[in-house]
């Protein structure tokens, strides 16, 4: 390819998106390689403690947009300490020192502080758009700077954080002249919010397509923006109260009817199931329709909802809708692609919830299926294998039994056969979660078959060390493993040492392995880092080998141990 000129190498690499296929591609030789480093705008960081701000900078000096995540997955369970690190400063700092010209910012379970917020603000003149996933650390003082100084602000995105709301008037600080925004989610956010700011920013803001209000925007408000936003695609209610009688009422179905684009619908944080009729006008058009975080809606109003909606890819739903209204999904939904069922009382045992009654349903009315997360109170290894047989083309499952080691609920037997059938089956599956009864056999049928698996998340599983071990030896593209109060030791942690170094990360918590165990693994593989988090004893009290260790991470660093971290965690 020596006789392209570089100008022309470089364009067809703007149309390889993939940072995988970047990565591959830079490999070839010198010349592609110095082409793809200069040319590189899109960077994702799978940890933030793999590599230093220093190193991004120098490898990729044209980053415009950057991915970063933070705390392992278990911190969502909390099984993670509050204070184990994921501070975004020093990339900020760094990026802004540099003088890079960043655009768009993405993080997930990082410490976010105001200061960083407001350097943000000031040190990239083009920025365009934040995306904040379970964060922590800032105030609304922090999104005030950004709404005062980003002046080409086009996405606002603020989801499941936790938030302190000093005033509540940040959506105030959005000059006149903003103009330009096309998504604003402020969903998480719980404090008040002023209205007439909203309306104003709304009203001038003629590329708003996504809009996801909070808890303390009333109907009423939500009237007025439909009104003012009629091409919104995705919109996210916070309050949906209302007497179904009022002219207020009556001018919000009116104001719904209008938005013909709309494609996507979630929210209703305080909903009235009188008022959801408001709505039906709109729910042929839907694809995507999210009431997780609606546990006021009966299951009988949830039904009749869904029966408008044909059309839906993507549905997150609470278990109270029954096996039964999960029938009538399958029988309404023919294109359904992607399927959330939450818990709406994760430690009840209610008749409400679903069981693997509604997920064969599912399964033999909507065959486009390929992503699962499903919380159910039993299931049973005949009805995987029909989920296995009528939806081949699975590439996310995930199943939660929410009593975890409940074997199959009619033979009581272990749930081996059934997670084996779905592996077999469904050559693509990346992202695997097990739960129930489950033996060692399992973990050698997702050895065997699940070629194509990424991530594997694993709880109260297993017999020995067998079960970890048909896992590493057979899954050759694993990149991250998450191992809960399972009976895996020494043997299966330090057997085959080198497949670390292919992977991101391994987790293990409330499992066999010791503290001998874990410094043998550092001493072998210097290039991870092996952090061992124990919030109950000082580093000085545990001098025995012997002692087992309650949580260890594991993960590749280009930057050797962390200078922040507490002092319960300890790199070895």
């Amino acid at each position: 390819m020596n006789y392209f000129p570089d100008e022309v190498i470089e364009h067809v690499f703007d149309f390889v998106t993939s940072n995988r296929d970047r990565n591959v591609i830079s490999l070839v030789c010198k010349s592609w390689y110095r082409i793809e480093r200069l040319s590189r705008q899109r960077v994702f960081i799978g940890n933030c403690y793999a590599i230093s701000p220093e190193r991004l900078i120098a490898r990729f000096p044209g980053v415009r947009s950057l991915t970063l995540k933070g705390k392992p997955h278990f911190a969502d369970f909390n099984l993670v300490p509050p204070d184990w690190g994921g501070f975004v400063y020093p990339w900020i700092d760094a990026l802004a020192r540099s003088k890079v010209n960043l655009e768009e910012l993405r993080l997930k379970r990082m410490v976010v502080t105001d200061d960083g917020l407001e350097l943000i603000s000031r040190s990239f003149v083009n920025f365009k758009s934040l995306v904040l996933v379970s964060c922590e650390g800032f105030t609304t003082d922090g999104l005030a700077a950004i709404a005062a100084n980003c002046r080409f602000l086009r996405e606002l995105d603020l989801q499941e954080n936790e938030v302190e709301d000093h005033r509540g008037q940040w959506l105030n600080c959005f000059p006149d002249s903003c103009t330009s925004l096309v998504s604003l989610n402020f969903a998480c956010l719980k404090g008040d919010i002023n209205l007439a700011a909203l309306e104003r920013l709304v009203a001038r803001s003629p590329y708003l397509k996504s809009l996801r209000l909070s808890r303390a925007v009333p109907l009423d408000t939500l009237q007025k923006i439909l009104v003012r936003a009629p091409q919104l695609v995705d919109l996210g209610v916070g309050s949906f109260v209302h007497d179904p009688d009022s002219e207020t009422y009556n001018k919000l179905v009116t104001a719904i009817e209008k938005c013909k684009s709309m494609r996507s619908l979630s929210g209703f944080l305080e909903v009235s199931a009188y008022c959801l009729p408001a709505i039906y006008p709109i729910c042929s058009g839907l694809t995507y329709l999210n009431l997780s975080y609606a546990p006021g809606i009966p299951g009988s109003e949830l039904t009749k909802l869904i029966h408008h909606c044909r059309k839906l890819q993507r549905l997150w739903i609470l278990d109270c809708i029954g096996d039964k209204g999960l029938g009538i999904v399958a029988s309404s939904c023919k294109e359904l692609q992607e399927l959330r069922v939450f818990p709406s009382d994760p430690y009840g045992v209610g008749n409400a919830a679903v069981t693997e009654e509604g997920l064969v349903a599912i399964s033999r009315g909507c065959p486009k299926l390929n992503s699962l997360l499903y919380f159910c109170q039993q299931m049973t290894n005949a009805a995987l294998k029909i989920v296995a047989q009528n939806c081949p083309n699975f590439i996310r499952f995930r199943l939660c039994i929410l009593e975890p080691t409940k074997p199959d609920s009619s033979t009581n037997q272990p749930l081996d056969e059934g997670f084996g059938a779905i592996v077999q089956s469904c050559k693509g599956v990346r992202r695997l979660s097990l739960s129930g009864l489950l033996t060692d056999q399992v973990f050698n049928y997702i050895g065997t078959f699940a070629e194509q698996l990424e991530m594997l998340s694993i709880a109260f599983a297993g017999d020995n060390d067998k079960g970890m071990l048909y896992v590493l030896n057979g899954c050759k593209k694993i990149r991250k493993l998450e191992i809960r109060d399972c009976p895996f030791g020494n043997i299966a942690l330090l057997t085959d040492v080198g497949k670390y170094e292919t992977m991101r990360s391994l987790w293990m918590s409330s499992c066999d392995i010791t503290l001998g165990g874990c410094k043998t693994l550092a001493k072998k593989m210097p290039r991870l880092n092996v952090e061992i988090i124990n919030e109950n004893n000082e580093m000085e009290d545990c001098i025995d080998d012997e002692q087992k260790v309650e949580r260890m991470y594991l993960y590749r660093t280009l930057v050797g141990q962390r200078k922040d971290a507490p002092e319960h965690v300890w790199t070895l």
